[in-house]
């Protein structure tokens, strides 16, 4: 109790309310009481509504000071599903999960985003409506959908903006298209910021700013500051992979322009530079393989790739001073050739004050931090305050 009342009281409805219980800690009517200083009979009639709603129930009694022990309440996150969506260039990963991102099931598939929305789209409400039933559960229970998109996305309306490496998909309407499949809200975002949402809130919910790199068909970031998914004023923050590089020099990028950071250390760069050299690589995972086999040419690649890596990094070291860098994609899981061509030129290059704490290590959610990522920033939207008010009223 001493440490609930270390919040200050505030007026709640009954989604700010919810919000408190969110963390699965099964609290009393007097505890809720104490927190946001309103009336029991207040409290007593938004845990019903919150009840009737089945986001909440009873969670066992309390321990008594005298006379019959109070009873807990805790939050239900088995009371509606989600759909994640992780899609890539070259792959997809749906996964069902609860309330809570407990993933109930899960399935991935090598599919083509250069295919267009119709096929790509098309295969994800098809897959994900064959996966819900997997559960048990029926789409009626399904309350959000969340995608996530390997290039840039306007998250305010869910559209992506002139992605590189998907031509077609230029101001699509993602999330009507699945609306009209799903009848659920529909959030989409660029796969990176997903990501690094999946890993923030997984692996490191303590750890307050961060940042995410994915190293696979390309190079991005995704930015958590101050504990928050930061995007920018448009959706772009983060997109390092277009960051120009000495190294790539006048190196045409798929973007349009040369010598982004992405023409030379992308997995799909490395690939063509490594078979240049006379050594089957055709993809991020051949490099991956080489370099596990042991190939000296493949491992000496990776290595430079990270350096170059590196460089940009450090200057986001400078910029934004996180506390913890995590790798993430395809190219990570080559062993420590990659993280470790990043480490000597970051911490070579930063300021000491910046690079002090600073940890860089790869991620632990690993190919689950995608659909992990979907699932909160779905399942984020429709607990909302305003939403939960919403579903109640």
């Amino acid at each position: 109790m001493e440490e609930l009342l270390k919040f200050a009281p505030r007026p709640t409805g009954a989604g700010d309310m919810f919000q408190l219980l969110r963390d699965g800690q099964p609290r009393t009517r007097a505890d809720l009481a104490a927190i946001t200083g309103q009336a029991r009979s207040t409290i007593a009639a938004r845990i019903d509504l919150l009840m009737s709603a089945g986001l909440i129930a009873p969670a066992g009694e309390a321990s008594s000071t005298g006379g019959r022990p109070p009873v807990t309440f805790a939050f239900s996150p088995e009371a509606r599903i989600v759909l994640a969506v992780d899609l890539g260039a070259t792959h997809a990963r749906l996964a069902v999960t609860d309330l809570a991102s407990n993933v109930l099931a899960e399935t991935d598939a090598a599919l083509a985003i250069a295919d267009g929305p119709d096929v790509v789209l098309s295969w994800v409400a098809d897959t994900g409506e064959k996966l819900v039933a997997t559960t048990g559960r029926s789409l009626d229970d399904l309350v959000s959908v969340g995608v996530g998109l390997p290039g840039p996305v306007e998250h305010s309306s869910g559209r992506p903006i002139n992605p590189p490496i998907m031509p077609a998909w230029d101001d699509v309407d993602v999330p009507g298209i699945l609306q009209k499949r799903f009848n659920a809200s529909v959030l989409v975002d660029n796969d990176v910021n997903i990501m690094a949402l999946g890993e923030h809130r997984t692996a490191w919910p303590a750890v307050t700013d961060m940042l995410f790199v994915k190293v696979a068909t390309g190079i991005g970031s995704g930015i958590i500051a101050d504990g928050e998914l930061r995007r920018g004023a448009q959706g772009a923050a983060g997109d390092i992979g277009h960051v120009a590089v000495p190294s790539a020099a006048d190196v045409p990028c798929r973007c349009g322009n040369v010598g982004c950071l992405e023409a030379v250390a992308s997995g799909q760069a490395v690939a063509a530079a490594l078979t240049a050299a006379g050594l089957d690589a055709s993809n991020s995972a051949d490099v991956v393989a080489l370099v596990r086999a042991g190939d000296l040419a493949a491992s000496q690649a990776v290595r430079q790739a990270g350096r170059d890596i590196g460089s940009v990094l450090a200057a986001c070291v400078s910029l934004l001073n996180p506390s913890l860098i995590v790798i993430g994609g395809i190219v990570a899981e080559a062993g420590e050739h990659l993280i470790a061509g990043i480490r000597e030129i970051v911490y070579q290059r930063s300021l000491p004050l910046a690079t002090q704490h600073l940890r860089i290590v790869t991620s632990q959610a690993r190919g689950q931090a995608g659909v992990l990522g979907a699932s909160a920033m779905a399942v984020d939207h429709v607990l909302s305050p305003a939403a939960i008010d919403a579903l109640i009223a």
